[in-house]
């Protein structure tokens, strides 16, 4: 009797948005590990350098040394994420992804059946609009 409530309970806590929920928990995670990733490739970096001056005060000095390498991964990091914003590479990501993704087709196409309908033109360019819509919505959906 137990353990069939169990599984009752488990089957009912395991629907799709809880799945999909956890998924997006993991994902954003892995982006956070990824940072720490990185700072840890930038240290082997350095380590696989030999002896040099640089390798010997990254390890001979962490306390100075890793703020340092910090500020810099930083810095580097706002630099690089203002040249993707500046030369546009966020805004084609973003507008491939829509393309892709049905949810927000459907609320493009939505968005456009509500902007003919308001317009203020003649009935029959406004007739030959609205059948011009729904006719490439019905393409598009089959």
């Amino acid at each position: 009797m137990g353990v069939m409530y169990l599984g009752v309970v488990l089957i009912s806590r395991l629907n799709k948005k809880s799945l999909i929920r956890w998924k997006v928990y993991i994902d954003r995670s892995k982006m956070y590990i990824g940072y720490v990733q990185f700072l840890l490739i930038i240290f082997v970096f350095i380590k696989s350098l030999g002896d040099n001056p640089v390798t010997e005060f990254v390890f001979n000095s962490p306390l100075i040394a890793v703020p340092i390498i910090l500020v810099i991964f930083v810095l580097a990091s706002l630099v690089i994420g203002y040249l993707d914003s500046r030369l546009g590479f966020r805004e084609e990501e973003i507008r491939n992804h829509s393309k892709s993704n049905p949810v927000l087709m459907d609320i493009q196409k939505s968005h456009k059946w509500n902007k003919i309908k308001t317009l203020k033109l003649p009935q029959k360019i406004h007739n030959d609009l609205l059948k011009k819509t729904i006719n490439t919505s019905l393409a598009s959906a089959s």
